[in-house]
């Protein structure tokens, strides 16, 4: 039993060093500040630009939040419908009727997506592209980039535009609260959450001396200006992780010339109307990308299989081997990194409203997050990497 409790040692170690070391990404404590005083001297510009792809049964709830935005500056939305077959270019202009903002939202439809970009992309690219080249209208100072299924809370805009002009930042971000209704969602969503906080630390992604950058593609207001000075969607167009990527790019290198300002934070006002009520849904989602945060490599991918052996599974493999062999240190020792991960986890449970009892599921959440990266990789071998909505194309991270 000597090995079992030098790696539940270590596991336990491993824990210590994310809890004091890596951030202190896992408080979820960067939201903005809703108490703040929420008015400017002059309020810039801003077009929001939603790709959509057979989104009409999200619209008439994300579409008529996004245009009755309490917002006092001048505010209009570009709707993309992306060769959708379910009239959602209908659905989206009997919404702006509706709720009487037809002026404020232009539909645009896409044209064919051509090699070499991802398809989300091609369609943010051209609505930019149609924002920027219309000379019947001034250049906005901020687009917001979202999604056709985020539900934006009344004064999403308005806080999201006081934060970039009072800290002068080039890029905010909200990662919106995701849905967390079904038994699954409520095992796996909020650890993508933790999970993706772990990948990022928020903090880290908000000092302007650090390089780790990334972004949330439901929510992200970017400075019209930087966006160009980078290259646009352009600079990122065969990405997966579209999100991140446009984080990188815009943030830069603090070490070179011009980095960028962002801002990465939470939010529980803005939500995701997204259902992933069952395993699958959520397996695909996430085997979508996962690979490609290895940068499809498959040493990599060892490392991580160990690494998330060794942080999360060592708990309950010790509890159990304490348990059948009568060893009781070998389950007393188990519960030091299984605790840990308890309180690491704690604060996105109580993020998201549920049960402290979910923070024990932890280390199994893990693993099967560990197989859904295996399968990711899979996918990847076979050909049916990045498969989304009927799509599937080859992808790259940006680095």
């Amino acid at each position: 039993m000597t090995f079992i409790l030098l790696a539940l040692g270590l596991s336990s170690l491993s824990w210590i060093y994310l809890l004091v070391f890596r951030g202190q990404f896992w408080r979820c404590d960067r939201q903005l500040d809703a108490s703040s005083p929420k008015t400017l001297s002059q309020w810039p510009s801003v077009c929001a630009i939603v790709p959509a792809r057979n989104e009409a049964s999200m619209l008439p709830q994300s579409l008529k939040g996004l245009l009755t935005q309490d917002y006092p500056g001048e505010f209009r939305v570009l709707l993309v419908d992306d060769q959708s077959t379910d009239g959602t270019a209908e659905i989206a202009r009997t919404v702006a009727q509706a709720c009487d903002r037809e002026t404020s939202l232009i539909v645009k439809t896409t044209k064919p997506l051509p090699i070499g970009w991802s398809g989300k992309l091609w369609a943010v690219h051209q609505g930019l592209q149609a924002v920027l080249q219309d000379p019947a209208n001034a250049l906005p100072d901020y687009f917001l980039l979202t999604d056709a299924d985020i539900l934006h809370g009344p004064e999403n805009l308005k806080q999201l535009v006081v934060k970039a002009e009072r800290d002068r930042l080039d890029l905010v971000s909200l990662m919106v609260l995701l849905r967390t209704q079904s038994f699954w969602e409520k095992l796996l969503i909020p650890a993508f959450v933790f999970f993706f906080q772990k990948l990022y630390p928020f903090p880290w992604v908000n000092q302007p001396d650090r390089s780790t950058a990334a972004a949330a593609g439901g929510c992200a207001l970017v400075r019209r200006d930087r966006l160009t000075e980078v290259g646009g969607i352009e600079a990122i167009r065969k990405a997966l992780i579209d999100d991140c990527a446009l984080g990188a790019v815009i943030k830069g290198d603090p070490k070179e010339g011009r980095a960028g300002r962002i801002w990465l934070g939470l939010t529980t006002t803005t939500i995701s109307l997204r259902p992933y009520s069952s395993l699958e849904s959520i397996w695909t989602m996430v085997a979508r990308t996962a690979f490609t945060q290895l940068n499809y490599s498959f040493l990599l991918l060892l490392g991580s299989l160990l690494g998330m052996l060794l942080v999360y599974a060592m708990a309950p493999i010790g509890l159990l081997l304490g348990v059948l062999t009568g060893q009781g240190l070998v389950a007393g020792v188990s519960a030091i990194p299984w605790g840990l991960m308890a309180i690491a986890y704690w604060p996105t449970i109580r993020l998201y409203r549920l049960s402290p009892l979910w923070t024990l599921a932890l280390p199994f959440i893990g693993i099967l997050y560990t197989l859904m990266t295996v399968d990711s990789a899979l996918r990847h071998v076979q050909g049916r990497g990045g498969s989304w909505k009927g799509r599937v194309y080859k992808t790259e991270t940006v680095k």
